[in-house]
């Protein structure tokens, strides 16, 4: 069911993307992709009373999307890829726990969609699961009292200061339903590019998302992973 070449595993099904569901807060609603999501927020808390909680709530509802759009019940999924930024996973293991789907906890940090993705498509290409989600999700309060300070605190961001996303996309696969299809998966060494600027991650990633990015072609999506670490020493 699969061939290697090098680096690149071949998936013979072609698992498809046949649902998927996106949500954001109001920064990315406000920008040039505002169009391509689902739904957005204006509240940072949306209705809860943490950033966490909101975000754990981001990555529910772009899974319910999700599966609408696949036309699927959580009870149809066989295992769910999920990740975020925050210690022990817990936006998404607290989000997702309501759907009683086996559970997958995945850190990738900004590869975590790709990651999950990339293994959500081997266990549909390799039959063990008939249907797979692969989630992710950020947000830039929970975010920055994980890494930087806590917003209020209210330190100054320095001129180098990277904006998380406030967001949640989701993606349910099959095998051979439709298009788009994942044709190959590439799981990339790690690169340490030597950035020691805490503040600029960036610069860690953007070197690397120049030589390996998605792109698709006429027959489907050729899917490709990457995992670099953002700071030397972390």
């Amino acid at each position: 069911m699969t061939e290697r070449i090098g680096k690149t595993i071949f998936l013979k099904s072609k698992p498809s993307i046949i649902g998927y569901g996106s949500i954001v807060g109001k920064k990315e609603h406000e920008g040039p992709l505002s169009n391509e999501f689902d739904e957005y927020i204006e509240d940072s808390y949306f209705g809860e009373d943490s950033y966490e909680k909101a975000e754990s709530k981001l990555q529910k509802n772009a899974v319910e999307t999700a599966l609408k759009r696949a036309g699927l019940q959580s009870d149809d999924i066989d295992n769910i890829f999920a990740g975020d930024l925050l210690n022990q996973c817990i936006s998404s293991s607290f989000g997702l726990r309501d759907f009683q789907i086996p559970f997958i906890g995945l850190y990738g940090a900004c590869s975590t969609m790709a990651l999950s993705t990339a293994l959500a498509a081997l266990f549909v290409n390799c039959s063990v699961s008939k249907h797979t989600v692969a989630v992710t999700s950020s947000h830039f309060c929970s975010a920055e009292r994980q890494f930087r300070f806590p917003l209020g605190y209210g330190n100054q961001r320095t001129p180098t200061a990277q904006w998380t996303v406030t967001g949640s996309g989701a993606l349910v696969l099959g095998k051979g339903e439709s298009k788009p299809y994942i044709n190959a998966i590439s799981f990339g060494a790690i690169q340490d590019l030597g950035i020691t600027d805490a503040n600029n991650m960036g610069a860690a990633m953007a070197p690397d998302d120049v030589k390996i990015r998605p792109y698709p072609t006429h027959e489907g999506m050729v899917f490709f992973y990457t995992q670099i670490p953002y700071l030397r020493g972390f």
